[in-house]
């Protein structure tokens, strides 16, 4: 959870839910920044457009997340697309509403600096997956995005497309890497569907940097 137990109370209290079903536009790139966005169930994708025409995955969001403070609190237009993965519960706050009570509770500061923080980190992993082979930058990608703290299968919510568009790699290509993963046993795939069957030995492989075991 980005904020305290107690703010997300105060704020879950305030909004109104909305509910979504999966592959729905939540937020805009280029609308103004009415309202902010709490993921109470479900995911979410953000992504970017390129002038080029060009499609940026740039993160997934979960429960307990905020979605679109940045926007609302810097006063500027949306800087990305948030489409949900799955059906998806909100609670939606109008910006003004969402402004006086962050200032309230003196959480401003901690949010900017948080939203800073987060296109920090997106940058870097970027910079760092750009210099990369493309069996690794499948494999972080899929750690990144999908692999929480704990063992069992996980499905990704992405397709081969979507992995693309995080790493800068074609569909083939990316279809090409996951073969090798499902050889192993690592992942599963499907039509619009990939599951890491073992997360613990797809992050043991995205640290040793052994890519063609």
């Amino acid at each position: 959870m980005e904020v305290s137990v107690e703010m997300w109370e105060r704020l879950h209290a305030a909004g109104s839910e909305r509910r979504f079903e999966a592959e729905k536009v939540v937020l805009r790139q280029g609308d103004p920044p009415t309202h902010v966005l709490l993921l109470v169930s479900g995911r979410v994708k953000v992504s970017l457009s390129l002038p080029g025409g060009e499609v940026l995955l740039l993160a997934l969001r979960g429960v307990g997340e905020l979605i679109g403070e940045i926007a609302v609190l810097g006063g500027d237009e949306r800087s990305a697309t948030v489409v949900t993965i799955e059906p998806c519960v909100m609670r939606m706050l109008p910006a003004d509403r969402f402004r006086a009570l962050v200032r309230s509770s003196g959480l401003e500061t901690e949010l900017l600096q948080r939203a800073m923080r987060r296109i920090r980190e997106g940058e870097a992993w970027r910079a760092e997956t750009a210099a990369l082979p493309a069996g690794p930058r499948v494999v972080r990608a899929l750690v990144r995005l999908a692999v929480p703290g704990r063992g069992g299968p996980v499905d990704v919510g992405l397709g081969q497309s979507e992995i693309g568009q995080a790493v800068g790699l074609s569909r083939s290509v990316v279809a090409a890497e996951l073969g090798k993963l499902r050889d192993q046993g690592i992942v599963r795939t499907a039509r619009r569907r990939i599951v890491i069957t073992d997360p613990e030995r797809l992050r043991a492989l995205a640290e040793s940097g052994r890519w063609n075991v």
